[in-house]
């Protein structure tokens, strides 16, 4: 009967060979012959019938399907070095340093609750965390993990969807009281709405509603806009000034206060994803892959 995981030395070339980015590099590595490798490479193809990588004489590049089968068995090799020192006895507790950025939406509001109840099941594991809007380079300045917003581009990081978080349009009791209270979109023309420009365009960000059942994209018109700290609608709406459109889980203790009203129920609906993405060709330390895990189990629970 042939062995059914003979192939995994042709695997883990293929890890390394991505890793290191040229055969050549990770010959060296493996202290064999860039033949061997292109070999063990064009087995493994072969026997999955597609192709993981594309070849030129200057560089190599994932396929989707090659992406698709790294990510998977970076994740068995991880599983057996565990399982491995399991058996040893030498797993002890978890440790080590995981590096991560966050925006400050979700470092402040979403992130604390999520981290301290890690840290009481690894208090052995150190998290760096820098709180920032600002798109760090993963690899440039060595992160290994990073929330972002909204739809991730395609830049060769692997990304996990965490949530959908709702978004609610709140203001003051005070400023209500004032003003009257928005029925429709029109009445919400006529009052002062406090939006966000987007750093990433220098534009001001839409407000997202959901109007019969249709999406819309709504752009406020206002005289106060925000940049750079997207909390700082936030609080001058809850300072009486306007309307903001935010997140749900930054505002819902507010609400419950009575520090902020939730206006235009029926506009909303609609959400925005955060995801948690890492570099495809660095393999994930138990640490961060404890992080990952547990962040996802949390916040799709």
């Amino acid at each position: 009967m042939p062995r059914k995981f003979d192939h995994l030395g042709d695997v883990e070339a293929f890890i390394r060979v991505v890793e290191q980015g040229t055969v050549s590099a990770a010959a060296i590595a493996l202290a064999t012959t860039p033949s061997v490798l292109s070999r063990a490479l064009t087995r493994l193809e072969s026997r999955l019938g597609v192709q993981l990588l594309r070849r030129t004489t200057r560089r190599l590049s994932l396929t989707d399907a090659g992406r698709l089968y790294l990510e998977q068995t970076r994740l068995a090799f991880t599983q057996i070095e565990e399982a491995e020192r399991t058996i040893r006895g030498q797993e002890g507790e978890l440790s080590g340093r995981v590096r991560m950025s966050v925006p400050t939406t979700y470092g402040h509001h979403r992130l604390p609750p999520l981290l301290s109840a890690f840290a009481r099941q690894y208090p052995a594991v150190q998290v760096e965390l820098s709180i920032t809007n600002r798109n760090v380079d993963l690899v440039a300045e060595g992160y290994d993990l990073a929330i972002r917003l909204g739809p991730l581009p395609d830049s060769g990081l692997v990304g996990r969807k965490l949530e959908d978080a709702r978004l609610s349009l709140v203001a003051s009791p005070e400023y209500l009281a004032r003003t009257g209270i928005p029925e429709t979109l029109d009445e919400l023309r006529e009052h002062v709405c406090l939006p966000f420009i987007m750093p990433s365009s220098g534009k001001i960000g839409p407000w997202l509603f959901c109007l019969d059942g249709e999406n819309l994209d709504w752009v406020p018109q206002a005289n106060v806009v925000v940049s750079d700290d997207v909390l700082g609608i936030v609080s001058l709406a809850q300072s009486g000034l306007g309307i903001c459109q935010t997140y749900d889980f930054i505002i819902r203790e507010r609400v419950l206060r009575g520090e902020l009203v939730e206006i235009l129920v029926q506009l909303s609906g609609r959400s925005r994803p955060f995801s948690i993405i890492y570099p495809p060709h660095r393999q994930l330390s138990a640490a961060s892959r404890a992080l990952i895990d547990f962040m996802l189990a949390r916040t799709q629970s």
